[in-house]
């Protein structure tokens, strides 16, 4: 009788099973091949964060102090496994005769989270992963990045309207591909700083529009949302702050019950302005960043002003592929960055739709942002586009701005695609992905001075532990988001009216 109960429920199981519920297990494939698409320090200046990680929380074997508190004595393996940065024709095969082992030589730098740049939470739990192999624990903290990405996106979309799930749908595949795939499964903490401004400004936009459970669910998912982002960055502490915002403007009401539930994100607020003043950020807000070689500009304060301006767009362009991945040595082919931003364009000229009074002074002050904070640290630091401020500092706001531009205002239809449209749009961003983890993981294995179909011949370098090769760790990842996207469609073409 019991087996029989038992093939029953498990028939009932079956039953209630779709294809989108393949979606976590897809997303998680996609996310995995990225994060062994590249070797141990291949994000910008992983030496710095993987450092900062084994000195977190009173250090380690690896990292010891010395008199000068502002130095650390560490490990050289920190260093050694960049050693093919900025080298695209060199692989990753320099790891092998530089040595990754912690328990080798060491060295005093100053090159980690000594001054405090960085809020500490990030590196605070990255550290419970710190062991005493530097290349399986780099391994294991990618994989609980993009595990907490998907766990927070898959919790999301289980607790809010439909209409809101396409609003995280869209907003999310149209401003994640590449950098956003490179960087949330990545040693990087932007990657959590992605991850956490985005899931901050869905969350706390369904705390306002939920009841019962599901309304205290997703408040502890912006609480998750605002610690990861505020916790790993102090620039994304400044962009939660603005989803906190934009998320209050948009669910606005003078009814009591909202005034209640503003105590949230008023908590929220007071959470982040705590993490960001444990930073030592003032300077940079005065003084911009500070300028090198690259930033040399020999024209007058207000020439640099409008140049800035003027070449500005190529910084935002950066996220969907202009600039290079990696230590800025992965040049990536024109297709991406086009296929990737045409795809973006396409849903934000559809999120244009969708605009109200609220909505429209939300992305005017997004917007804003987007121009005002990067044009005037790089003029105050006499750096111009191009050096000094990297994509992936705006790539949180960026984010930000897709989920607002797809948000559909109270009673009003969710943005809408005609088959062939959806169909150009999903089919640009597999495109996009394809061929950026092709090459990303070709600049590792052979250098980029070698190319061809087969990622395995003449292969330099590959990880030992891995039981599969480069073109399976390509082909499961390209499938995986193809069937990703797949799987999606009829969400992404459902009928939905926003709450």
């Amino acid at each position: 009788m019991a087996t029989v109960w038992r093939r029953i429920g498990l028939r009932r199981l079956i039953g209630r099973l779709r294809w989108i519920h393949a979606a976590p297990l897809l997303a998680v494939l996609t996310l995995t091949a990225w994060a062994f698409a590249s070797p141990v320090g291949a994000a910008p200046d992983d030496d710095y964060h993987l450092v900062s990680t084994w000195c977190a929380l009173g250090g380690s074997e690896a990292c010891t102090p010395v008199a000068d508190p502002n130095l650390r004595r560490v490990s050289t393996a920190f260093l050694s496994s960049t050693c093919y940065a900025m080298v695209s024709e060199r692989s990753a095969a320099c790891q092998e005769e530089a040595g990754l082992e912690l328990d080798g030589p060491t060295s005093v730098t100053d090159r980690g989270n000594f001054h405090h740049k960085y809020p500490g939470v990030y590196y605070g739990t990255m550290r419970l992963f710190a062991g005493d192999d530097l290349v399986r624990s780099a391994v294991v903290m990618r994989l609980v990045n993009l595990t907490l990405f998907v766990a927070l996106a898959t919790a999301l979309a289980a607790l809010m309207p439909a209409s809101r799930r396409q609003t995280l749908l869209w907003g999310w595949l149209v401003s994640l591909m590449p950098l956003g795939v490179f960087l949330i499964p990545s040693n990087n903490p932007s990657g959590w700083a992605i991850t956490g401004v985005g899931t901050a400004f869905l969350a706390l936009l369904g705390w306002f529009e939920s009841t019962g459970r599901r309304r205290w669910a997703l408040g502890g998912l912006y609480a998750v949302g605002i610690v990861m982002a505020a916790g790993a960055r102090s620039d994304a502490a400044i962009y939660a702050a603005g989803a906190t915002l934009v998320a209050s403007l948009l669910t606005w009401s003078r009814q009591r019950d909202w005034v209640r539930r503003s105590l949230l994100p008023l908590g929220g607020l007071i959470v982040i302005g705590v993490l960001f003043f444990t930073t030592n950020q003032a300077g940079v807000g005065a003084d911009g960043i500070a300028g090198g070689e690259l930033g040399t500009f020999s024209g007058t304060s207000e020439q640099l002003f409008v140049h800035n301006v003027f070449e500005l767009p190529y910084l935002w362009t950066g996220v969907w592929g202009t600039w290079a991945l990696g230590w800025f040595d992965t040049q990536l082919p024109a297709v991406v960055p086009w296929a990737a931003m045409g795809a973006f364009v396409t849903v934000a000229f559809a999120g244009l739709g969708l605009l109200t009074k609220r909505k429209t002074v939300a992305v005017a002050g997004v917007l804003a942002v987007l121009v005002v904070l990067p044009v005037y640290l790089l003029t105050a630091g006499g750096d111009v586009v191009g050096s000094q401020f990297q994509p992936r500092y705006l790539l949180p706001l960026i984010v930000l701005l897709a989920l607002l531009l797809v948000t559909a205002p109270p009673g009003a239809r969710t943005v809408r695609f005609t088959g062939v449209q959806t169909f150009a749009i999903l089919g640009a961003l597999a495109l996009a992905n394809l061929v950026a983890l092709q090459v990303n993981i070709r600049r590792y294995v052979t250098g980029a001075d070698q190319q061809g179909f087969n990622l395995g011949a003449g292969a330099e370098w590959w990880w030992h532990d891995l039981p599969v090769g480069p073109m399976a760790v390509w082909l499961i990842g390209s499938l995986s988001f193809a069937g990703l996207l797949a799987v999606l469609w009829p969400e992404l073409r459902r009928k939905a009216v926003a709450p």
